[in-house]
């Protein structure tokens, strides 16, 4: 696996690939020329070649070489879109952020017992009159609710102080968040639920640049709803 800094390795490999194709269309046009200006020295006087003919061959090597320009400055545009993402991205280690997600996790302080669960969220796609976010445990059991009057669309932080319905502490473990939301007319919302991570370093892959997380995985750049 590649790391960020190959980018600027890609990025000189690309230009010496540019740079190869350039001098091969140059010695392609010089070649149709050199062939062009034999044809017109050695036409037949009594027929000689139609100005229309030669217009096209001319035009059509023009529309080649324009095409080729093009892919030039696109693959160059690709190049800095790829180098300017690299550098946002390097930007985001060492940050906390919140991705979509449902898994949670819930632990005890060894020395005081305080109770801490993973920091997490809600992305609601429009506005809701309701909102309704639920911890489950492993077994799928609802362990505490929690109750929202009207958001508009956006990107909330939640968190849980690890304690249940009854008040009473949960067992450390892994945990699942569900919600569900809808709008004043008693319709759903679309809402996706979040969970965070912190970014340990970036990789540039064959599928692109993607966030090493503390805890493992991957995700990639447009997962990332909101910077803590």
């Amino acid at each position: 696996m590649s790391t960020v800094n190959d980018v600027y390795g890609s990025n000189a490999a690309g230009a010496l690939a540019n740079s190869q194709t350039n001098s091969l269309m140059g010695d392609t046009q010089d070649r149709f020329l050199t062939l062009l200006v034999t044809q017109l020295q050695n036409q037949d006087p009594l027929n000689p070649m139609d100005n229309a003919q030669v217009t096209s061959q001319i035009a059509q090597l023009s529309t080649v070489q324009g095409i080729q320009q093009l892919n030039n400055t696109l693959l160059a545009l690709s190049g800095q879109m790829d180098m300017s993402q690299s550098l946002q991205a390097a930007g985001l280690i060492g940050k906390d952020i919140l991705y979509p997600g449902e898994k949670i996790s819930l632990g005890s302080d060894p020395d005081t017992g305080a109770k801490t669960a993973t920091p997490f969220g809600v992305d609601l796609m429009s506005a809701a009159a309701k909102t309704k976010v639920s911890i489950l445990d492993s077994a799928g059991k609802v362990v505490r609710e929690f109750e929202y009057d009207a958001k508009d669309a956006g990107v909330y932080p939640l968190s849980w102080d690890g304690l249940d319905s009854a008040g009473a502490p949960a067992p450390d473990g892994a945990y699942t968040v569900q919600v569900t939301a809808s709008d004043d007319k008693g319709q759903a919302v679309s809402t996706q639920a979040l969970t965070s991570g912190h970014i340990n370093s970036i990789a540039y892959t064959t599928e692109g640049l993607k966030l090493n997380l503390a805890m493992g995985g991957k995700i990639s750049l447009l997962d990332i709803r909101q910077v803590m």
